[in-house]
This record gives structure tokens, sequence and C-alpha cells, in this order.
């Protein structure tokens, strides 16, 4: 099963829908122009349409030949980020301060190409749903969708999703039959002192030098608290204090993000971090608060699931160029909400060809590769032809 000769020759219509998706890019739950062009889309192929599904989600429905029951979801995202294009593309981002910078545009135009392919040859028994999702980026937008009744409205007894992966050579893919990426947790650390006068700070309590050495000391849950064959992230990324230089302020706010694999490692870092917040500040006679907030949950395949995955893009791309053993990644991916309430699995697809879709994701040189777009399809529409196959 190499790559679809008919997806294969749509190439140059994806790309148009591609790039023209990365020229007009949409933050989280603002997604109203790529909804509606993919809505467009869907209808034109005779594919039945349902909008506004966790705010600006986008589920289409197919039915192919014969009476089967059997169903399978298929997800893309389509949301962009909060940063400012600086790949010179003549296709380049129209929208001050937003740009496909992780691309969305590409999975999105993925999925869309297996649609149309789908939609023109019908070669499965069952139904398949096109989930074209909102707000991956920290909206959380699969959970949005679902709780809306996405799998109550569109059943699925199986779901399927994707991510390119610029740190993999194109034609490549990586597929593990457990966990794939990480929890993704955020947390925010209020620390109340005293303030004064910075020359007199015998007479104030510094929330400063208190929040100082709470960075330091949460670096100890990881290297000291944590299994060191386990996997853990600590990382307080901002630390807002004070108004002027002669000043010591009454209070500082740190916010950061934890990344684990293991639910018993999340539940002993955030136990860990109350404790080291709560005492260290004691310690100088400061009061700190930490709030903290689960945010996705891992990433995790079924074993069943991510098997079928891989011989499909062994089909497509060799036994050779399917990695099954390369170690999860701490980012996060809100797909895992569908995987824990239905049985699924999530891919990555290497897009490197060079200088070529190597751009790491989340810069601003970052473009998604179009040469990718004929195999991701192909993968969305081998999922369907197999799982759904007639007869």
């Amino acid at each position: 099963m190499p790559i679809n000769n008919r997806i294969a020759a749509m190439q140059p219509e994806m790309e148009v829908w591609r790039r023209d998706l990365h020229a007009h890019p949409e933050l989280r739950y603002e997604e109203h122009r790529t909804a509606a062009q993919v809505a467009k889309l869907l209808a034109e192929w005779g594919i039945e349409v349902h909008g506004g599904i966790g705010k600006t989600g986008v589920v289409g429905v197919l039915r192919g030949q014969g009476g089967s029951s059997r169903s399978i979801g298929l997800r893309a995202d389509m949301d962009a980020l909060p940063m400012t294009e600086a790949t010179g593309l003549p296709y380049a981002s129209t929208t001050p301060g937003v740009m496909h910078a992780c691309g969305h545009d590409g999975h999105t135009t993925m999925l869309l190409g297996a649609a149309k392919y789908l939609a023109e040859t019908r070669n499965f028994d069952g139904t398949v749903h096109f989930i074209f999702q909102p707000a991956e980026e920290g909206g959380a937008g699969a959970k949005a969708m679902m709780d809306e009744g996405l799998f109550t409205r569109f059943p699925c007894d199986s779901v399927y999703g994707m991510h390119n992966d610029p740190s993999l050579p194109l034609g490549e893919a990586d597929i593990r039959d457990d966990v794939m990426m990480a929890a993704a947790d955020g947390f925010t650390i209020t620390v109340r002192g005293k303030g004064g006068h910075a020359a007199r700070p015998h007479g104030g309590i510094d929330p400063v030098v208190v929040g100082a050495q709470i960075v330091m000391a949460l670096q100890t849950i990881v290297a000291r608290r944590v299994d060191p064959l386990e996997s853990a992230v600590v990382s307080t990324t901002q630390f807002h204090a004070g108004t002027a230089s002669n000043v010591i302020p009454d209070q500082a706010v740190l916010n950061g993000t934890v990344r684990t694999l293991n639910p018993a490692v999340q539940d002993l870092v955030e136990a860990s971090m109350r404790r080291v917040v709560e005492a260290t500040a004691a310690a100088h006679d400061a009061v700190a608060e930490l709030l903290y907030t689960r945010g996705y949950p891992a990433t995790v395949n079924h074993a069943e699931n991510a098997r079928l995955a891989a011989r499909i893009c062994a089909g497509l791309l060799g036994e050779a160029k399917v990695r099954r053993d390369m170690p999860p990644v701490m980012g996060g991916e809100d797909f895992s909400f569908m995987l824990l309430e239905k049985p699924g699995a999530y891919i990555k697809l290497g897009q490197a060809a060079g200088a070529k879709g190597s751009a790491p994701v989340h810069t601003v040189q970052y473009d998604f590769n179009d040469d990718l777009l004929p195999i991701g399809a192909s993968f969305f529409a081998g999922i369907v032809e197999h799982d759904l196959k007639r007869g």
C-alpha cells in the first residue's frame, strides 16, 4: 500500500488549501474563517457538515457503501499561535502577531485531502467522522468538543490523530503502543511578604528573595524526589515582582509548567511542590500559596490501535521507516482527552528534508512541509479503508 495515487495527484490542490490557511491563521476559539473554509470544502464534496461544536469545531460525516454500524473518528487541529512569523514566505501570515508555528494548517489540510478522496471513492463500509478541532494550543479544544457531546452525537469505535515532526526525516513515522507525550500541568505561586525601603531590608520581608529560593528548591524535586528512571520536568518560566529599584515589594508571583509521563509521578511532584513552597516561605516569615492546575493528561496510545497505525505507515513508507522505539516527548497534546474516552492512536510523521521542514515547531522560522500532505492524507484514508473494510 504505497502512497495513494489519487491523493498524490491532489498535492497541488492541497498546497493551495494549506497555504491559504497559513496566510490566515487564527488563535484558539477564534478559528471562524478556518472553520468556514473547512465546512465549505466538505459540503462541496457531499459530506454532511456540523459546525459550532466546542465553539468553532467542525465535524464532517461520511457514510460508505453498505449498512455497517462501525465508525471511526479522524482528528485534526486548526488553531495557530500568538507569534510573529519571520519566514519571509510569499504565503506568510497576514495576521499581525499570529502564525501557524506548529503545522495545524497542514494537519487540517491532510484531513481534508483524506475526506475528499474518501468522498470520491467510498471504498469502505461504515461511517467516518472528520473532526476538525479548535484550541489545541492551551485551550483544550478536544475536551470542549467532547463536553458538547462529540462522541454522543458522532459515535466512534476508535479515533486517530497525528502531528508533523521536524526532528524526523520526511518519509519516517514515530509510533509507540503506550505513552507518546506528557501530561502538561501549570502552576502559579504567590509569595506575600512585607514591603519596605530597599536600603532597610531588615524592616520588611522580601518576597523576591523568598521566590528566588523557591525557584531553586523546586529543582530538587526532580533531582532528589523523582525516581531517576522516571521522567519529570518542573520549569518556572515567569517571575513578576516590584515596580522600582529602591522598593522591596509586598508580593511576588511565579508561574511555570510541570510535565510528567506517569500519574504517580504527577501526584508526587504536586505534593512535593506544595511542601517546598509553604516551608520555604515559612522559613523567612513569609506566606506562599501554590495554585496547581492539572492540564492535558499524558497522551497514551492503545496498543492494538497503535499496531494498526504502524502497519498502515509501514505500507506507505516501508517497514524500516517506522520507528516504534523512540522515547516519548515531554510536550503536551489535548488529543489525550479523546484517547481517555475512546481507543485509538496518535502518531508523528517526519517532515524534515534538508533545510525544508526542519525548523522546530513553535519558532518564528517554522513552516509545514507540503511534501508531507499526501503521506498524511494517505495515512488517514488507509486507516479508514482497513478498519472499515468492505465485506
